[in-house]
């Protein structure tokens, strides 16, 4: 069976879309290297192989049927009358539950957890009776744009363009069919048919074949045993353990990095323009990974984190990005794949990010915040390795912190003052100042006599963030120095410490954004109409920012409306427990990248302040610092 590039159909926006899912319609799938997301009428339509930043094979997300995917369901003659969709309890194995007419069928989908090559596992069981089942893949390499070379050899196929290998095995018969290859199969009570698809180099000897139930029953265990580690066990404990379940299928294992989410281009505004490549690694991220893993007893990939973070930010301190590759890389070249059409023809398709050349001094807080909290045996903060790197960042930031930037939301036009900005560079100096005073150093002149200088900048930027980013009359601090717009990221004042929930200018600031930028109960990160930020009006409520808001309110002694907001945020999410990045309530659905690591880290440190925990989850909250 060959599939030649002669025959290819015409591929790109005039080509009809696969099918019109929402973005919550998808479950997650990964082996801690790459990700997949299978919708729930069976079709993986999204997967990069063979990491989370590489071309992808499967891009019907974000174009056509042609752009590639990977379906199997019912056939056409069966009559469905029924379906459950759900994970299966601790893991991240998603099984679909099909009833029609003549039967009942099971379909298992996973990612065994990386061995030599990585895998796409599909076993579907007969539960009652006799279904008829169809498969369809159609492999695209290179986003979507790229037909490759298809060929049978016994008990599978190949599919080959250029380096890259796909091989499928499965029992059922196969033939092409316009440029796919197809399956028609029945199912009967009892028996189980697998399909695997496997990636490799075509250089390379084709991937082994493996037992895929055996491959089920090892991915059952690995992800049973590392959620069982897990310390939380409260009140919100299935969210908690589905948000962890999703940060740790997000992170690169042979790294330890975190990428924001797995996919590109998912729109904030269903048909703008806002739509990024987040699958890559932001080091504002940090403080809240880290202190989520330290907290559920993952101490293994925190300090892989750790590690990847070392290793991304080493050099010099004037070329500290915002954001990385997966194992470090600088290079984030941001272009368009303008061959495809788009999530719901939101175009442009951005692969690659150049925010990655922004200056962002609110990472500086972050990174430093994260290495205070991770002193593990001699290795701290003080330890030879992380000294010299924290205070080249530090004695940087002494030069620059006046300095304008394009803020946490790296906006697109004119950089500004931005008081979370600021607030942030506050916070770097004030947590090495404080790791400092709380260990056991032998006295050093030099080391002396920097702390000194930065004890007089930590102050001066408290003094002037409270001058000039306080708005006396919005008794409410402020997005930028000079501004009266506000800004959802100022809710953190409290959460970093640099006033305490009870300060009449922090209760001043809730109520301001209660009042001007929470929409429909949901909070917007800011105003984006006046166009300040370089981009077209529109998104969606961002939804960390509402987590922030449940986090400091309960902190403000409003434990009711906490609890209330949270479940409401709880009620956002798919029947799998996963969220994206944002939230439009007036379609009434989820909108921007997804899964988003930022949304499930703030969902999961908010469930956790919301029980009343002491310790590293609200050290920083409450601080008494006085300006």
């Amino acid at each position: 069976m060959n599939q030649t590039p002669e025959k290819a159909p015409t591929t790109g926006i005039d080509a009809a879309p696969l099918h019109a899912a929402r973005i919550e319609d998808y479950a997650l799938i990964g082996d801690c290297e790459t990700a997949a997301l299978v919708c729930k009428d069976g079709s993986v339509d999204w997967l990069c192989w063979p990491n989370f930043s590489s071309g992808a094979c499967f891009a019907a997300l974000l174009g056509t049927a042609d752009n590639g995917y990977f379906k199997i369901k019912p056939a056409d003659e069966e009559t469905i009358t029924g379906e459950d969709w759900r994970y299966k309890p601790h893991t991240l194995i998603v099984e679909k539950q099909w009833v029609t007419q003549n039967g009942e069928v099971l379909v298992s989908d996973f990612m065994p957890p990386r061995g030599e090559h990585s895998d796409v596992v599909r076993i579907v069981r007969g539960i009652r009776g006799t279904v008829k089942m169809r498969m369809d893949l159609v492999l695209r390499f290179d986003y979507g744009r790229t037909i490759p070379w298809v060929e049978r050899v016994d008990h599978h196929v190949r599919a080959i363009a250029g380096p890259e290998l796909v091989v499928l095995r499965t029992e059922a018969p196969l033939h092409g069919e316009d440029l796919s290859t197809v399956s028609d199969f029945e199912v009967h009570e009892g028996e189980s048919i697998c399909f695997v698809l496997s990636y490799g180099s075509s250089l390379e000897e084709d991937p082994a074949s493996f037992d895929a139930y055996g491959a089920y029953e090892d991915t059952e265990k690995f992800w049973l045993e590392w959620t069982d580690k897990r310390k939380y066990r409260g009140q919100y404990d299935e969210c908690v353990e589905r948000s962890l379940i999703t940060l740790k299928a997000l992170t690169y294992r042979p790294t330890g990095g975190l990428v924001a989410a797995p996919t590109t281009s998912l729109p904030e505004l269903i048909g703008g323009e806002r739509n990024w490549d987040y699958r890559f690694c932001w080091l504002r991220d940090t403080a809240f990974t880290l202190l989520v893993l330290l907290h559920e007893g993952f101490t293994e990939e925190a300090l892989a984190w750790r590690g990847w973070l070392l290793r991304a930010i080493a050099g010099s301190a004037q070329q500290i990005q915002s954001l990385y590759g997966i194992a470090g890389e600088r290079q984030l070249t941001e272009w368009t794949a303008d061959w495809l059409r788009g999530y719901e023809d939101s175009k442009p398709v951005n692969i690659g990010n150049k925010a990655a050349n922004q200056i962002q001094l609110d990472v500086y807080g972050e990174v430093i915040s994260a290495l205070a909290r991770v002193p593990v045996g001699d290795d701290d903060l003080w330890s030879p390795a992380i000294r010299a790197l924290v205070t080249n960042m530090l004695d940087h930031l002494v030069e620059i912190w006046d300095k304008p930037d394009s803020g946490i939301w790296e906006v697109r036009g004119p950089e500004q003052h931005f008081v979370h900005s600021k607030m942030m560079a506050w916070v770097a100096f004030e947590r090495a100042i404080r790791s400092y005073d709380e260990s056991d150093q032998p006295e050093d002149p030099e080391i002396e006599k920097r702390i000194e200088n930065w004890r007089k900048v930590r102050d001066e930027i408290h003094a002037d963030v409270c001058e000039k980013g306080f708005d006396k009359k919005l008794n409410s601090f402020v997005q930028a120095y000079g501004s009266t717009a506000l800004d959802a990221a100022l809710l953190r004042i409290p959460l970093v410490g640099f006033l305490p929930a009870s300060d009449p200018r922090v209760q001043g600031t809730i109520a301001a954004i209660e009042g001007r930028l929470v929409k429909d109960g949901l909070v917007l990160r800011y105003d984006t109409s006046d166009g300040s930020d370089g981009l077209p009006a529109g998104e969606g409520a961002f939804l960390a920012c509402s987590f922030w808001l449940v986090s400091v309110l309960y902190l403000s002694g409003r434990g009711d409306e906490a609890h209330a907001l949270y479940q409401k945020l709880l009620a956002l999410r798919n029947p799998l427990g996963l969220i994206a990045e944002e939230y439009d309530s007036v379609g009434k659905r989820q909108v921007g990248n997804y899964p988003q690591a930022f949304t499930h880290l703030t969902m999961a440190h908010a469930a956790v302040i919301l029980s009343g925990a002491k310790g590293p989850w609200t050290e920083d909250a409450g601080t008494n610092q006085r300006c």
